[in-house]
């Protein structure tokens, strides 16, 4: 499975910045359900704003709801149309029966689009899990998609490689992460205990930093067992996802592509100097996303200084640097 979950569901709730010191009108509406569309049965919660030639859609990290992007997508929408979305299990949107692969993931989004009326063009933004669904999006539907911007975006390999920079260190992180899960899981179907440790552990407790109906909704979520469920299938269809991602690798010819990558580790020890573990593991995800960058010939990566792996709730403008650079490119 590309990327700890537990970095883009706590990471993101403590992360600090213009975030969380602007909360108004706009980032409320992040609160709430939009559109609730049927795509067979259950729904996913779909929100747009703006208007253009095209689209612009973001899909968030494997544990956040589509309000990652309230710092990016209202800005984007006043150049074009910018919708973010819940996957199952995640924010508004409905739990699947279907094991949470990217394959999957894709399907979801292409049906939620169609059912939406929202037509291609697209542009596609991803962080982390949404980031390898959006490449493998455009490999399925490559006359839909005119730019990707990969934010900290996920591959097939990187698990391995990851693991073997750092001397099987990320393998122990994994194994641990996945125990817990498992426990905040048992947790949340016996209904946590509000204010315990645990409770605090799993969900990012209940700080503000979203604003306080921001930070309320993303608490509902997750409390919820569907979501912790939802994740653990994740964990386990980890290997799935990287194949159909693998299968499906090729060059992305000519199509306008930007990759941002953390200029933070988010493995490193706050206050101490960085480990020679941790700069060779820093040097190979540096050099994952390098080569995803060189599958576009007409691509660019930027490291964004002061920002981890959710760079969006770190450094939100340098995401929407990132989407104005691809509109550009893309002639939009």
């Amino acid at each position: 499975m590309p990327r700890p979950v537990l970095f883009s569901l706590v990471l993101a709730s403590v992360s600090t910045g213009a975030i969380a010191a602007a909360m108004n009108d706009t980032d409320r509406e992040f609160a709430r359900p939009h559109q609730m569309v049927d795509i067979g049965g259950r729904r996913l919660n779909l929100y747009c704003a703006g208007s253009g030639p095209v689209t612009v859609v973001f899909d968030a990290p494997s544990g956040d709801g589509g309000w990652t992007w309230h710092g990016v997508q209202p800005k984007v929408a006043t150049r074009t149309r910018a919708c973010v979305y819940d996957r199952a299990a995640r924010g508004f949107s409905d739990p699947s029966p279907l094991p949470p692969t990217f394959g999957n993931a894709v399907s979801d989004l292409h049906a939620l689009l169609d059912k939406a009326g929202i037509a291609p063009p697209y542009v596609l933004v991803g962080n982390s899990f949404g980031g390898a669904s959006v490449q493998l999006y455009a490999y399925r539907y490559p006359r839909e998609v005119k730019a990707l911007v990969l934010v900290e975006a996920g591959h097939e390999d990187e698990e391995k490689r990851i693991d073997a920079a750092s001397q099987g260190k990320l393998k122990q992180f994994y194994d641990a992460q996945n125990q817990f899960i498992e426990q905040c899981a048992q947790a949340a179907h016996k209904g946590f205990e509000l204010g315990s440790d645990l409770f605090a552990a799993c969900t990012g407790g209940t700080g503000t930093e979203y604003g306080r109906e921001l930070a309320a909704a993303r608490l509902a979520m997750v409390r919820q067992p569907a979501y912790w469920d939802d994740i653990v299938a994740g964990n386990k269809a980890g290997d799935a996802s990287e194949a159909e991602l693998r299968a499906a690798r090729r060059s992305f010819g000519d199509l306008p592509l930007v990759v941002l990558v953390r200029g933070v580790s988010p493995y490193a020890v706050p206050g101490k100097p960085q480990s020679a573990l941790n700069k060779a593991t820093e040097a190979e995800n540096l050099a994952i996303q390098k080569e995803i960058a060189a599958l576009s010939t007409r691509s660019s990566l930027h490291v964004v200084a002061g920002a981890s792996h959710i760079i969006q709730a770190d450094k939100p403008q340098a995401v929407v640097d990132a989407v104005n650079e691809a509109l550009d490119r893309a002639g939009y």
